[in-house]
C-alpha cells in the first residue's frame, strides 16, 4: 500500500463555524491530518507528497464556475469593508432563483450550502492539495503501480457537489479519484467502471450528485437517517440515480444509536452490490466518524470494529483507493485508523 498526503492541506484553519445559529470552534481541524499522520508513520510507513495534478482533476467534477470562486473568493472577500476573518455567507440561493450573481457576497451564498463550510486564507491551497492527494492514489491504483493506496485527504471532500461546497467539504476527493480511474481503465482496453462506497456517519451527498446521473460509477452511502441528521436533504432509500443512472445509486440510512453488528451487516449487503456491479476498482470514502466516542455520537462502532471494517473491504478484493473523510475524536483518530489498517492487511493476506 503506498499512502499520500500533501502538507498543504494542513494550512486550511477555520476558526467557528455555525452550530443552531451559535459560532463553536470548528471540529474539521488540521490537528486531524496531524494525527492520521502520527498514526502512519509510527507504523513505519513512507508518507508521500503528491505531484501536482493541476486543474485537471478538480475540473473533471466541479464546474468552472465553482472553482473560479474558491480560488478568488478569499481575496475578494477581504477586500470588503468590515469582512469577518472567514467566509460564512448571509444569504443561500434558492429553487426558485437561477441568477448568477457577480459580487461575492452573492456568490458565496450561491456556492456554499450551509455555514459549515467557511473558507479562510489557506482554503484554496488545502483543497489543491486535496484532489492532488486523491488523484495521486487514484492514478497509483488504476494505472497498476499498487494494488492499493491511502489517500489522506484533508478537509474532507464528500459533501461538495459540483458547483457547491458544504459540511466541511469543498473539492470532492472521492469524485476525482474515481473520475481520475475511469480514463486510465478505458486507455487499457477495460470497462471503465469503478464503485464508490462512502462509510462515513453522515451521507455523501456531493458524491451522488456528481454520479447520479451515470451507470460507470456506482455509489453507495451508509449513513446517520438525513430525516433527523446532516445533510437532511438527501440520502433516502428511494434515491436510486436518474436516466441511464437508474440503479447505480444505493443508500442505506440507519437510525441513531446504530450498533456495531448492524452497521458492518449494512457493509456486507453494500459489498454484494459493489460485486454485482463488477468494477475495476473500489474507491473508498473512509470517515471515522461512525466511532462511538466522537462529538456527533450517532453510530457506536468502537476501534476494534474499524479492524473489522477494514478486513470486509479487503475481502471484496477490488483495487481499492482510501479516501480520508470526516472524524472528530482527535485523540481516537490514530487508535482508529491503525486498527481499519491492520484489518485491511490482515483481509489482503488471507
Amino acid at each position: 500500500m503506498r499512502y499520500v498526503f500533501a502538507e498543504a492541506q494542513l494550512r486550511h484553519r477555520p476558526p467557528t463555524f455555525l452550530v443552531r445559529g451559535q459560532p463553536k470552534p470548528c471540529p474539521e481541524k488540521p490537528e486531524r491530518a496531524e494525527a492520521l499522520v502520527g498514526s502512519l508513520r509510527a507504523r513505519g510507513v513512507t508518507v508521500e507528497e503528491p505531484p501536482s495534478y493541476g486543474a485537471g482533476p478538480r475540473a473533471a467534477v466541479h464546474s468552472a464556475d465553482y472553482l473560479r470562486f474558491l480560488e478568488t473568493a478569499y481575496a475578494r472577500w477581504s477586500a470588503l469593508p468590515d469582512a469577518a476573518e472567514v467566509i460564512i455567507p448571509n444569504v443561500h440561493r434558492n429553487t426558485d432563483m437561477a441568477e448568477y450573481p457577480t459580487g461575492i457576497v452573492g456568490q458565496a451564498g450561491w456556492h456554499m450550502a450551509d455555514t459549515a463550510c467557511p473558507i479562510g486564507p489557506g482554503t484554496w491551497e488545502a483543497v489543491c492539495g486535496g484532489a492532488d492527494t486523491a488523484a495521486h492514489a487514484a492514478t497509483l491504483v488504476a494505472s497498476g503501480q499498487e494494488r492499493t493506496a491511502y489517500a489522506l485527504c484533508r478537509p474532507p471532500g464528500h459533501h461538495a457537489s459540483r458547483d457547491m461546497a458544504g459540511g466541511f467539504c469543498y473539492i470532492n476527493n472521492a469524485a476525482v479519484a474515481a473520475q481520475a480511474m475511469l480514463p486510465l481503465y478505458a486507455q487499457q482496453g477495460r470497462a471503465p467502471r469503478v464503485a464508490i462506497l462512502d462509510v462515513d456517519v453522515h451521507h455523501g451527498n456531493g458524491t451522488q450528485a456528481i454520479f447520479y446521473d451515470r451507470d460507470d460509477v456506482l455509489f453507495i452511502s451508509i449513513h446517520g437517517d438525513p430525516n433527523n441528521f446532516y445533510p437532511w436533504f438527501a440520502g433516502y432509500a428511494h434515491e436510486r440515480g436518474k436516466g441511464v443512472g437508474l440503479g447505480s445509486n444505493l443508500n442505506i440510512p440507519l437510525p441513531m444509536g446504530t450498533e456495531e453488528a448492524t452497521f458492518l451487516d449494512a457493509v456486507d449487503q453494500a459489498l454484494a452490490q459493489v460485486a454485482a456491479f463488477g468494477p475495476q476498482a473500489l474507491v473508498l470514502s473512509l470517515g471515522f466518524d461512525t466511532y462511538i466516542g466522537d462529538p456527533l455520537a450517532f453510530f457506536k462502532v468502537t476501534t476494534p470494529g474499524f479492524g473489522l471494517l477494514g478486513r470486509k473491504i479487503a475481502g471484496a478484493g477490488l483495487p481499492t483507493v482510501l479516501v480520508q473523510e470526516g472524524g472528530y475524536d482527535c485523540d481516537a483518530l490514530a487508535a482508529n485508523l491503525a486498527s481499519f489498517l491492520d484489518g485491511f492487511e490482515g483481509g489482503t493476506k488471507r
